[in-house]
This record gives structure tokens, sequence and C-alpha cells, in this order.
């Protein structure tokens, strides 16, 4: 029977074998010095540079259900926020807005400028009169004040009224209109916010139970009269004329025109070079029956929009597109009746805008 021979192994061989598992080893569980010494992502809730654990931000519960929206909002302490586009700063606006004695405790204001010279010139004269009036008597300070700007390019250089209402200059106008009003309210709608009350940047002067008489009409949106008071150059007398014609009621003779139009058309009111022949609001004056005397409404404009929250909430906005030959103000009127929601005015109560 033959031997078995062993062969003995090498030293040197042993030693490099061993010294391959000890790397492999340190590498597969000692991480790198690089990554020892990577600092650890940042975290709220991981300790500060303090050496002090932070705390995680509270979880803030709202009970929407418990959020009224009633026909006397002051003594349900309901929450009012007040949304204006504003392109210039007019003195008579602010002071017709302080004078509303609605508590100002319950109101939230918010503002959109443009990032013009013109926008900036604004901003300068919004912001002073803010910090005047947040630090003054407590009674006349406002809950909360927001201002943005806007991240696009108004479409016009100039706001004097004259090319304001061009009638080749209204779809881009409104559009840019809707997209500023669309951003104010998507920013600002707050989960307690009651109403929403759309107040111009040039309204100098309303009753200063404004807000609690629109609300006591509990309609889901409602808009008063707008007129502008001026001098009668022949009389010489102080008259007033209508202002506003974006609110109205349908007609067939505008169905008819929309029925010929692109899809991408839209309608528009006062131009003779479209005869509508729409029952418009400015024109439904009758002081016989009172203030508060209402009419339905097709169309509304935004001069003083009073809506209640939820109207916003189930999503009606201002379409800055054609939307059944509608834009802005008017189309929000369309989107809210499409949603089920009523538009009601009246004709009786007056709002003044500013006359250039």
């Amino acid at each position: 029977m033959g031997s078995v021979r062993i062969k003995r192994a090498n030293p040197l061989t042993i030693l490099l074998g061993t010294s391959l598992v000890v790397f492999i080893v340190y590498f597969l569980f000692v991480p790198s010095s690089s990554s020892a010494s990577r600092p650890a992502p940042p975290s709220p809730f991981h300790k500060t540079s303090t050496g002090v654990r932070a705390s995680p931000p509270p979880v803030v519960r709202y009970d929407m259900n418990s959020v009224t929206v009633t026909k006397d909002p002051e003594q349900n302490k309901e929450k009012i926020l007040i949304l204006t586009p504003m392109a210039r700063f007019y003195q008579g606006y602010w002071d017709n807005l302080l004078q509303l004695n609605y508590p100002h405790e319950l109101i939230t204001l918010g503002f959109i400028l443009p990032k013009n010279k013109e926008g900036n010139a604004a901003t300068a004269a919004l912001q002073a009169e803010v910090a005047k009036t947040q630090k003054g008597p407590i009674d006349s300070r406002f809950k909360e004040v927001i201002i943005l700007r806007q991240d696009f390019e108004p479409p016009l250089t100039s706001q004097d009224e004259s090319e304001r209402h061009k009638l080749n200059n209204q779809k881009e106008r409104r559009a840019a209109m809707s997209k500023a009003r669309n951003s104010l309210i998507f920013t600002t709608l707050g989960p307690m916010t009651s109403w929403v009350l759309w107040l111009d940047a040039d309204i100098v002067e309303t009753p200063p139970t404004l807000i609690q008489d629109l609300a006591s009409h509990d309609q889901p949106v409602i808009v008063p009269n707008c007129f502008q008071r001026y001098t009668n150059s022949e009389t010489n007398q102080d008259e007033e004329r209508p202002y506003d014609f974006n609110s109205w009621q349908d007609s067939q003779s505008a169905r008819d025109l929309a029925a010929k139009m692109g899809p991408d058309d839209i309608l528009l009111e006062g131009y003779a070079e479209m005869p509508t022949y729409r029952a418009l609001m400015a024109y439904m004056v009758e002081e016989n029956k009172g203030m508060h005397h209402e009419v339905p409404l097709d169309g509304v404009g935004g001069t003083a929009l009073m809506v209640k929250a939820d109207v916003h909430r189930d999503g009606a906005m201002f379409p800055p597109f054609s939307f059944y030959h509608l834009m802005e103000t008017e189309g929000f009127c369309k989107m809210a009746r499409r949603l089920t929601w009523t538009c009601t005015g009246l004709p009786n109560y007056k709002v003044y805008h500013y006359n250039e």
C-alpha cells in the first residue's frame, strides 16, 4: 500500500491569505473615513447646532364643520378675507377700507401687485399705510395683511382708464386679471374663512356696513352696483353715472353671438361692436324698492363682490381662458352657476369708483 505524503504549506502563502481575509472583513464592516466624517443630513427633529434636540412642529387640526357662514357674520364672529388686486395705490381706497365698521380683528387683507415700476410705487405706498395702521389703535388693526407680487408681466404698460378699457386690450388684460385673482385666492384662503370680499383698488366709497349689508342677504355670490361721481361740465353740478357693466342678465342675442364665435373668443359688455342686448344691472336702479332689492344675475363684476368661501372651495375660480365665451368675473359667475351656486345683484345698493 502506497504512502500518503502531506505537503507543508508555504508560510508566505498563509500570510498572504490571512491578510486578504482581514482586508475583506475590514472593507465590508468598517465604514470608510470619508463616509464616517460626512455630516448627517439636516432634519428639524435632529439635534440643533446647540446640541438640543428640536421638537417636531405641532399638528394643527381645524374643525371646518364649526365654520359658520351666516347672514349675521358679526354676531357669529365670522372671519372675512378682503382681497384686492392692485396696480395703483389710491389713498381714498385705503381710507374707505379703514372706515368699514366690521371688527378689524376678524378681517384678513390680501393684495397682489405687478412687478413693474408702477407696481413698485404702489407697493411702497401700501406698505407705508399698512405699517401705520398695524401700529395704530388696536381697534383699527387688521388680523393679518398679506402682500403678494405677481410672477408674470402685466400685459399693459399703462393703467390709465382709457387704455384699460380699449376693446383690443380686453382679452389679454382680463386673462392677466384672472391669473392675479386666482393667485390671490389660492394663496390666502384659510380653513376658517367664512366670507371673501373682492374689493377693487379704485373703489373709494362704500357704506361703512358694506360687509354686514352684503352678508345679510345670505347669498353665495352677491354684488352691489358700481357708480362713479363726476361734475357735469354743462351744468357744473355733481352727478353720478354707472361704471361697471359686467353685472348682467343674459339675452338671446348674446347667446346667438356666442354660438357663432370660435372656442377662444369672448363676449364683452359696453362695446358697440358687440350688441349683446343683455339687461345690465347698471340700469336697473329703482330706488323706490330700497337698497336691498335683489335681482338674479348671469354675470357679475368684481368691483365689490361678496362670495361665500365655500364657493371658492368648491372650485369656482376666475377663468383666464374662454369659459363659455366669458372670462374673469363674468366667467367666475358662470362657473359658480355650473357648480349649482346662484349669483345675485343689488341694483339700488351703490359703491363708487375713483374718477380719473
